[in-house]
């Protein structure tokens, strides 16, 4: 080590005594803006999910209680959030900066899920869920009718395979002015 580091801050003295990859990590910069904040974001997620589940028993991994599986899925969304944030500050990151946020896109596809949970009970399952397909396939850059409209019938046949006849789920299938 050299003589002058001795007489600096203790800050450049512990630097001295690093690796290069130690020195590297402790200088870091945001070189990858979105999956800094998408990191972030799932860090911000995960934790609330496992705070939140703190509201319900436990229970143990033989016998799980209601806030065991969102615990621990929070917890793991948190450590992959976690990975992905360290990763964007990586020396060897792309460097990418962050978009302006395209909030007309934002407004379409909360505005179809909104309208969606508003006519389930009137329209019933299949109208209502065709709705939120189609109408949310509009943020889409490159939207198309025929890739809409097949998304669409195909989120339909997976909602009746999985929810209604799967789980037995009770929701009204057709417009309630139609009859059931």
């Amino acid at each position: 080590m050299k003589w002058w580091i001795k007489h600096r801050s203790p800050r450049l003295l512990f630097l001295a005594g690093l690796n290069n990859t130690a020195r590297d990590f402790i200088k870091m910069e945001i070189r990858n803006k979105q999956d800094f904040w998408s990191g972030v974001m799932f860090v911000a997620i995960g934790l609330g999910f496992a705070w939140g589940a703190t509201n319900y028993s436990m229970g143990t991994a033989a016998r799980m209680g209601p806030g065991y599986f969102p615990f621990w899925l929070g917890l793991c969304l948190a450590l992959l959030g976690g990975v992905v944030t360290l990763s964007a500050m990586r020396p060897s990151a792309e460097k990418v900066e962050l978009e302006k946020f395209d909030w007309a896109v934002a407004a379409i596809v909360l505005g179809s899920v909104a309208l969606s949970g508003a006519v389930l009970n009137y329209l019933g399952v299949y109208i209502s869920v065709f709705l939120l397909v189609f109408l949310s396939s509009f943020a889409s850059h490159v939207f198309s009718w025929k890739v809409a409209a097949a998304n669409a019938l195909f989120l339909v046949v997976f909602v009746w395979l999985a929810f209604i006849k799967g789980l037995g789920l009770i929701f009204p299938l057709w417009p309630t002015f139609l009859g059931n």
